[in-house]
């Protein structure tokens, strides 16, 4: 039983009213999407159950980085598929090996270890850093620190909300896990008074995507890692939303010719089509792991691995980071040239661009709903900004078909500015 009184008329199948009153009422309400019900995907563009068309704008969160349904990564899903899904980590299968190899030659690390979602990313980046300390640094057993910036996001588990600066994020899940410190983002200042005897690891995105889209001070995350390594610190480098091209390089990080001593990636490895992560560090790093420390099920599984493997290869292939690179600049142009009283600032790196929405003209919702009904999805971030980080195989075309629909909701022609649609 449910307990449910009401109930659903399952004749309407596929109408956008029965779709959402059933999420509605089956599922937990931990989310606020847009009002829209997608069944459908090709490159940039998807189809909702109506058969209306829009630009994605948001990629899932930079998960399809190399678009919806690319056909070579769907080619290898599907070989895969027909061979070998899942081993486990008790057995070896013929695509982990190649996978980590590939990795780590692409990113110039010496070992990668395999999880699924970026938040088992960041927590195998935790044990990681903290477990050198603990063997390496010869932090008192139960003492290692790690410092993260205010702002910060980097998953939803109960060990890292803990030390979120984000109320929400916190509210209901404690007591949290001690052994966290947070300094403001962007300051290099607070990061050196920060360090103590028993500081650890550094775990820092090098630009804050959920965080509203903060680009630090130029040159900020390069001085992090030289003060970290002056100081016997590792950079704990979170590059899940930011890397593999979203920021018109490789990694983020690359723009001060850095990639930090642990690297965690995840969404786009995955192609948009399952999900994959790591960590990979220098081989006198992840030594500290012996078999039985830390594992996972689904981690390095065969099906994920010869996704991953193709996922990577498209993003060198196709030289997505240099068109991240040139289209983002572009675009953060042709943002910044609308006359728009409601628009504070523009800013960004690559094709990960927030528009930041005036205080006096209400919060980014109902500009985005506006988007939406003009056939752009975006999303908005922190209250105030709506961020356009389409898929990297976007085109200046498709931009260009954006840009009046953009321009006429920015300036606010048909939208509500202090309240939803």
């Amino acid at each position: 039983m449910t307990g449910h009184e009401e109930r659903i008329d399952m004749t309407e199948s596929g109408s956008t009213e029965r779709l959402l009153a059933e999420a509605e009422l089956y599922g937990a309400h931990n989310y606020e999407p847009l009002p829209v019900v997608l069944e459908r995907g090709e490159g940039c563009w998807v189809w909702d159950v109506e058969g209306r068309k829009y630009l994605d704008m948001l990629a899932s969160y930079s998960a399809l980085n190399q678009g919806h349904r690319h056909p070579r990564i769907l080619a290898a899903l599907e070989a895969q598929a027909a061979r070998l899904t899942l081993t486990s980590r008790a057995f070896h299968n013929d695509q982990m090996g190649p996978f980590l190899r590939e990795l780590c030659e692409a990113t110039g690390f010496d070992v990668a270890l395999p999880m699924n979602t970026g938040a088992e990313a960041v927590e195998t980046a935790i044990k990681a850093a903290r477990k050198w300390g603990y063997r390496k640094k010869g932090v008192p057993e139960g003492r290692a620190e790690i410092i993260a910036c205010e702002n910060n996001f980097h998953g939803r588990t109960t060990t890292i909300v803990g030390f979120s600066s984000e109320p929400s994020y916190r509210d209901g899940f404690g007591p949290f896990t001690p052994g966290f410190k947070l300094i403001p983002y962007g300051d290099e200042v607070a990061l050196q008074e920060a360090i103590a005897d028993h500081t650890v690891g550094f775990l820092v995105e090098p630009l804050q995507g959920e965080g509203g889209v903060v680009v630090p001070p130029d040159g900020w995350f390069g001085r992090c890692v030289e003060i970290c390594r002056s100081r016997g610190v590792l950079v704990l480098n979170d590059e899940i939303q930011t890397g593999l091209g979203r920021t018109g390089r490789l990694f983020c990080g690359d723009w001060d010719g850095e990639r930090g001593d642990i690297l965690i990636v995840g969404k786009a490895l995955g192609g948009g089509v399952y999900p994959v992560s790591a960590i990979l560090a220098p081989d006198d790093i992840m030594d500290v792991f012996a078999p039985g420390d830390h594992g996972s099920t689904f981690g390095g599984n065969p099906l994920g691995a010869a996704v991953a493997r193709e996922a990577l290869r498209v993003i060198l292939d196709e030289d997505l980071p240099a068109r991240a690179d040139e289209l983002g600049n572009w675009f953060m142009e042709r943002l910044r040239a609308i006359d728009s009283p409601h628009v504070e600032e523009v800013r960004g790196r690559g094709l990960m661009i927030g528009v930041v929405i005036r205080e006096g003209s209400g919060t980014a919702r109902p500009f985005c709903e506006s988007l939406m009904e003009r056939g752009i999805l975006a999303k908005e971030t922190h209250e105030q900004v709506v961020r356009f980080a389409p898929p990297l195989v976007v085109t200046r075309e498709e931009l260009e078909w954006a840009l009046p629909a953009i321009e006429e909701v920015l300036r606010g022609d048909g939208v509500e500015l202090f309240e939803s649609l």
